[in-house]
């Protein structure tokens, strides 16, 4: 698996309830836009459409050696995902506060772009405050210990 980028944001504005593997339709020069590593997720999501899933605002930039007919750059983009896990999803997303972000894209071991998908409810700010608070306190703990360790 060859990592693309990362949706960092997602999992601070995020809980993640469970993640899922999706295909994604692409034309050539976005497929040598990604091999270059030019793609961004930022404030990009997922939603279904009759019966489909679709991804929106993920930006791949045009391919710098594309001619005229290099892609637009943030077209919504088709996901593949077998018709079960959409019904099931529909389900889910349909639930108060759920929706689908893309959390990765990558190349699988197969050369076949991927998003990993996470159904996921928003946090508000006072849990990401608190979240933040508690990776402090337990960053200020280890190092206590290691200074700790080192004295004796």
């Amino acid at each position: 698996m060859k990592l693309i980028c990362t949706n960092r944001k997602a999992r601070h504005d995020y809980n993640i309830v469970e993640t899922m593997e999706a295909g994604i339709v692409l034309v050539g020069t976005e497929v040598k836009s990604l091999r270059d590593g030019q793609a961004n997720l930022k404030d990009s999501y997922a939603n279904i459409e009759r019966g489909e899933l679709w991804l929106h605002n993920t930006h791949i930039s045009p391919y710098s050696k594309g001619n005229r007919n290099n892609h637009d750059p943030t077209r919504r983009r088709k996901l593949l995902v077998h018709d079960r896990e959409i019904r099931r999803l529909i389900g889910r997303v349909q639930e108060k506060g759920f929706t689908l972000v893309p959390l990765r894209l990558y190349f699988s071991d197969a050369g076949v772009v991927k998003v990993e998908l996470g159904l996921a409810r928003g946090k508000r700010e006072i849990d990401k405050r608190r979240q933040i608070a508690e990776r402090e306190a337990e960053r200020d703990l280890r190092r206590e210990f290691k200074e700790r360790n080192r004295k004796k």
